[in-house]
């Protein structure tokens, strides 16, 4: 499974994914790295079949409304260390990973995950 990182969210979350099974690219690593617009890393997600990983809420309503990008991860958590975020990955790893596969937007929370 593949996905794609927004910018408002840590570098080290390539880190915890990979160690649940999860390939992810971080948009500092695309050519415009965080300046990329959310219309250009959609385009490439989409292009690419990455799921996106944000907590910004544009994603969802371009989601919801216009189906793109195509999968959603929408992390809802608030603001929380970053040590918290990346437990609620480790401790979510199996039901997430599988919430991915089977459905296209997938929210995340402190209590847990909403399909």
């Amino acid at each position: 499974m593949d996905v794609i990182i927004d910018a408002q969210l840590p570098f080290k979350l390539c880190e915890i994914l990979k160690q649940i099974g999860i390939n992810p690219i971080h948009v500092q690593e695309l050519p415009n790295g965080d300046e990329t617009s959310d219309k250009e890393i959609i385009m490439y997600a989409d292009k690419h079949n990455l799921i996106v990983i944000t907590k910004d809420s544009d994603f969802y309503h371009s989601h919801m409304a216009l189906g793109k990008p195509a999968k959603l991860l929408l992390i809802s958590t608030g603001n929380i260390k970053n040590k918290q975020l990346f437990n609620l990955f480790r401790d979510n790893s199996l039901f997430l990973f599988n919430a991915l596969l089977k459905n296209n937007f997938v929210e995340l929370t402190t209590d847990g995950i909403i399909l």
